[in-house]
């Protein structure tokens, strides 16, 4: 009993398939969606591999609860060879009928034959007892719990592997407007180039056109090597094999995350936290070890029964000539009487660990909520940004745009048009951050308001 409770409160500390999909040979080029790779991890992540054989551990731990209650048999074989037979001591006398007990003992001639030989067989059965009724509840609720911590790990891997999807699909989203830029860019320089051959530019605005090039393909080099570590980053997060070779199928456009803002009306959303169900398992078997705790005051009762074979002889080849069995059947009857005030403390702490357990679901409602509000706070103000991101660029790509026709007018200079260009950067990386920011906040609201089945 001990033993599963303090398991079961670990993992409860610790915490605050029917989709069968075969691992790719290696090197085999694998296109996935988020929802291939979500199903992927829940078969091939350690963490929930884990969490798989914790719930099958539990559901032995059951098992063996039960055993206990059914018939305990047991066996036993002995043999004995006595090289120096023990003798029996009586006063002198004793046979004659008048013993003299102030007489020196007499050692007599007859003990244990040299030879022993025994076979016995004991069965027990346990007809009542408090604690082993408690204790089918108590390992009933750890397996619950274990099932729970299974769930609670699927969430984790889900929100892991999503978020590292977004990451990988803003990367790219990043390179191709990098590569926009660069195509666009390079169409420019290579118009100043030859109006400057020409003689209608100067030198100078070739050369900040080339820097600005440059530092653009620089840029888009790190990004590329960026991405690299973001696929295996999600490759690490699905258990797949860093060295897969790994397609992402989904684009930005299939997220839909635009949501109606409308979670702040669900006041009730936590009760399917799978942190608050595992918290509330927790009091359970908290209050379960109570159960046992006072179960401890009540009498246990068990029927037990034996048969033996015993043989003995002075003489080996007549020891199995005679054999003298012996055969019992017994009812025991356990009752406490005084343990010197140990149960009744031990049944005191257990009360207190229940309050505790209380006191720690309460807090973490508490929490719940709160995250649940930051969250919320988080993907509007998130949103909100990405908006006028969006809007902020568009404004920079006319800008570049009017830059150009007034500069090859002759109305403007090339710092308006390089200025425009770096503007335009600026609005670019801008609205990568906020899209990222905008699709992990959707992520961490979807989780707070227990949304991640």
């Amino acid at each position: 009993m001990k033993y599963i409770f303090l398991t079961a409160s670990l993992i409860c500390t610790i915490a605050l398939s029917s989709y069968a999909q075969q691992a790719p040979p290696p090197n085999t080029p694998v296109s996935f969606s988020l929802a291939d790779c979500i199903k992927y991890a829940y078969e091939h992540q350690d963490s929930v591999k884990n969490a798989d054989l914790d719930v099958r551990s539990a559901d032995y731990k059951v098992k063996e609860t039960i055993a206990t209650g059914l018939p305990q048999v047991n066996g036993s074989i002995t043999f004995q060879d006595f090289l120096k037979t023990p003798t029996s001591l009586a006063p002198a006398g004793i046979f004659a009928g008048t013993p003299d007990f102030n007489a020196p003992l007499v050692a007599l001639p007859f003990g244990a034959l040299k030879y022993n030989n025994t076979y016995a067989l004991n069965a027990s059965q346990l007809l009542f007892s408090g604690t082993f009724l408690v204790g089918l509840k108590a390992v009933k609720t750890f397996r619950e719990l274990s099932q729970r911590s299974l769930v609670r790990s699927k969430i984790e891997t889900n929100v892991n592997v999503t978020k590292a999807y977004y990451q990988a699909l803003v990367s790219n989203e990043q390179i191709t407007l990098l590569d926009a830029n660069i195509a666009q860019l390079k169409q420019t320089l290579d118009q100043t180039t030859q109006q400057n051959k020409q003689g209608f530019v100067e030198k100078i605005d070739v050369d900040r056109l080339s820097v600005q090039y440059n530092n653009l393909v620089t840029n888009r080099d790190n990004v590329q090597r960026a991405l690299t570590l973001n696929y295996q980053m999600l490759k690490f997060q699905m258990g797949m094999p860093i060295e897969q070779d790994l397609t992402l199928t989904d684009k930005l456009a299939d997220v839909n995350i635009d949501q109606t803002l409308q979670n702040a009306v669900d006041t009730s959303f936590y009760h399917n936290r799978i942190e608050y169900k595992l918290l509330e398992t927790n009091v359970i078997l908290n209050q379960l070890d109570v159960q046992s705790k006072k179960a401890e005051f009540l009498p246990s009762v068990s029927l037990n029964g034996g048969f033996s074979e015993v043989f003995q002889e002075n003489h080996a080849k007549f020891l199995y000539n005679h054999a003298y069995p012996t055969s019992f059947i017994g009812l025991n009857i356990n009752i406490p009487i005084f343990s010197g005030g140990q149960k009744i403390n031990q049944l005191k702490q257990s009360q207190i660990s229940v309050y505790k357990a209380q006191n720690d679901l309460h807090n973490a409602t508490n929490g719940f909520k709160l995250q649940a509000n930051a969250a919320q706070i988080t993907f509007t103000n998130s949103l909100q940004s990405l908006n006028n991101q969006k809007r902020s660029r568009e404004l920079a790509q006319e800008v570049l745009r009017v830059s150009k026709i007034k500069y090859q007018q002759g109305v403007g200079s090339s710092i308006e048009v390089t200025q425009a260009q770096t503007e335009l950067e600026n609005a670019d990386n801008q609205y990568i951050q906020a899209l990222y920011n905008a699709l992990i906040s959707k992520v961490d609201l979807d989780k707070a308001y227990a949304r991640i089945n």
